[in-house]
């Protein structure tokens, strides 16, 4: 699924019912559509994450990010951080291509070097908070068998529960996904995620959703460990789609150069 709207407050309750007939046809569509779901040939984002744990200070960190749609299957992003200290600079460039495994390269400002994933890592924590590296790569919807599991109602808005598991256990940190779509705007105001078992080990649960430029924007989502507590906040402040951004920015050399993305920032005020 593609990862990063009158604004909407989602709170995840209400009642579910069965969906009778639905195929397997009527999911692979759904699956389809969902990763099909408008967002622009391109976007650039400025938010936060917050990390929380009980009985620990919350940890605010500031970042851009980038993305582009270089074909159907080549979808490209860069994350960098700003703030804190002891985070600045710190980057993530993923690369999905259809002829190959995701790739991605972290840049560590300490090191002074680029250091590329081993997709042995795609399970591994990304900068200490709930998204493990596999969260922020672009999975394509056929390298999963899907399944319409029922209908539920979340805060009054109807959403269709699909259960995508991958054809290939090797393929994926995870062994299911639940995903509660809602249709109008095709985005999953949920995800529980699991690995082996009959218990998600962690939930995606979106708290803000608002349409910027034409687009459903995530504006705040939230990722939580269902076993320790720990949760991942994402917020986004400003974002800008369609801008043109060049193939350059998403290269190692700008990784290790946060100066050759200043330019592509967006406006501190977010167009409509």
């Amino acid at each position: 699924m593609k990862l990063i709207s009158c604004l909407v407050f989602i709170v995840c309750a209400g009642t579910t019912s069965v969906v009778y007939g639905a195929s397997s046809n009527d999911a692979l569509q759904l699956a389809k559509q969902l990763y099909d779901r408008p967002d622009g040939k391109d976007r650039a984002s400025f938010g936060y994450m917050v990390l929380t744990e009980a009985g620990h200070k919350s940890r605010v960190r500031a970042l851009y990010s980038y993305g582009k749609d270089k074909s159907y299957y080549d979808i490209w992003s860069l994350i960098r951080f700003t703030s804190p200290k002891d985070i600045e600079g710190t980057g993530l460039l993923t690369r999905d291509e259809k002829s190959a495994d995701s790739q991605q390269w972290v840049f560590l400002p300490a090191l002074k070097r680029v250091r590329k994933i081993a997709s042995s890592r795609k399970g591994g924590r990304f900068v200490g908070s709930d998204l493990f590296y596999e969260d922020l790569q672009n999975r394509i919807y056929t390298k999963d068998q899907h399944k319409i599991l029922g209908e539920e109602v979340i805060n009054k808005l109807p959403t269709t529960i699909l259960e995508s598991i991958p054809k290939n256990a090797r393929d994926s940190v995870y062994s299911k996904r639940l995903s509660w779509i809602h249709r109008p705007s095709l985005t999953a105001l949920r995800i529980d995620y699991y690995q082996g078992g009959s218990q998600p080990i962690k939930r995606l649960t979106v708290n803000k959703l608002a349409k910027k430029q034409g687009y459903w924007t995530v504006m705040e989502s939230v990722v939580k460990d269902l076993k320790t507590g720990h949760s991942t906040v994402m917020r986004i402040k400003h974002i800008a789609y369609d801008q043109n951004l060049p193939d350059s920015l998403f290269t190692t050399q700008t990784l290790e150069d946060p100066a050759k993305e200043v330019a592509y920032r967006p406006s501190s005020i977010t167009k409509k």
